[in-house]
């Protein structure tokens, strides 16, 4: 139970980080969308580990198998099966904690929860989850090409740890070319040698993570209990290791008096303009036409080489070091992961905005 998301675009994850094989069931495709492996490959290509020095060095391809919903390279309507087969999994070196908890992973909570767990890797709780939902998104993706060609959603790091990007040295061409995604060059460098350090250290360490949706239509969302920024945030504070989400100004507008905080409405020439985006895009719950603004807060790798005093599964008292290969900032990772959400969300949405309204216009028209 509880291992789907979505409305009518619904999304079901299944796998482990050690088993066969790990993937999603989507349900809710439209038919005759365009849909081959490689236009899903290459958002797994983003998410795949052991690309660089600063991520884990376990050796996955990532491809992804059609197995269900396509026929001749069209979608046709009924359930898309997704899998991505494990193939580089060194379950040994999770031997030693198969009765000790590990402080600051689910090890403890699953224990509690259901009496059994799967320490290979953590099982259901590893980040590796995360490839099936990249695949999904990627799904997603491409109905959007075909619904609503002018959304465009782009991810990207604005800090790591204590180091933050300078908003004046924004640079959207530079996100592609460093391994952090960050679209500032300088702080790139600055981040690679903090990083490194780090890493020699066996240690870790948080960041934050930005997703922009640009283009999407006014209107998306519903107000109270299908609030676009619900879902939005609900699926960013579902991916691992997530501990804060943010819309818009977020926490900061706590900060701000009315007058700062409201966004000043004028008429342009092909509708409302606004003169700031505090609201991050939604108001009410429902999409005003901005960009779309989410940020999300990723704590550290728990995996680190430092010893930390722990409990076994009997509560005898221990201490634990965690062996095998980790992510020194998952962060990193979760770029592309809190892309594909945000591209099931905003399908989802769009998608339900059609059930409910079709697609005449509504409101103000320029």
């Amino acid at each position: 139970m509880m291992n789907s998301f979505g409305h009518i675009f619904r999304v079901t994850t299944w796998g482990e980080s050690h088993g066969p094989a790990l993937g999603a069931t989507v349900d809710g495709v439209p038919p005759g969308v365009k849909l081959e492996p490689e236009m899903l490959q290459h958002w797994l290509d983003k998410r795949k580990p052991g690309q660089n020095k600063y991520t884990t060095q376990r050796r996955e391809a990532d491809a992804v198998k059609i197995l269900s919903g396509v026929y001749e390279g069209e979608t046709t309507g009924t359930p898309v099966q997704l899998m991505i087969e494990n193939t580089d999994q060194r379950s040994k070196d999770y031997g030693d904690i198969a009765e000790t908890f590990r402080p600051g992973h689910a090890d403890i909570t699953y224990w509690l929860k259901y009496g059994i767990r799967d320490p290979r890797g953590g099982g259901r709780s590893s980040a590796r989850e995360t490839a099936a939902r990249v695949a999904a998104g990627g799904l997603a993706r491409e109905v959007l090409k075909a619904l609503a060609p002018g959304i465009e959603i782009k991810g990207y790091m604005t800090r790591m740890g204590v180091h933050e990007i300078d908003r004046a040295r924004f640079d959207w061409d530079e996100i592609e070319r460093n391994p952090f995604w960050v679209p500032d060059a300088r702080a790139a460098q600055t981040w690679a040698d903090y990083l490194d350090g780090l890493r020699k250290a066996g240690s870790s360490v948080g960041a934050i993570c930005e997703v922009v949706i640009q283009g999407a239509p006014a209107g998306l969302g519903a107000p109270i209990y299908a609030k676009l920024d619900t879902d939005l945030a609900a699926a960013m504070m579902s991916i691992n290791a997530v501990k804060g989400v943010e819309i818009g100004a977020g926490m900061a507008a706590a900060m701000l008096t009315g007058e700062e905080n409201a966004d000043e409405i004028s008429m342009g020439p092909n509708g409302p303009v606004y003169s700031s985006n505090h609201a991050g895009g939604i108001l009410g719950g429902i999409s005003t036409g901005q960009d779309i603004v989410v940020r999300f807060a990723v704590k550290p790798t728990s995996s680190i080489l430092t010893p930390r005093k722990t409990i076994t599964k009997a509560g005898a008292p221990a201490e634990i070091v965690t062996k095998g290969r980790h992510d020194p900032c998952v962060g990193i990772r979760a770029v592309p992961v809190g892309e594909a959400m945000a591209a099931c969300v905003i399908l989802d949405h769009l998608l339900l905005h059609r059930a409910q309204v079709g697609d005449g216009p509504r409101g103000i028209i320029g």
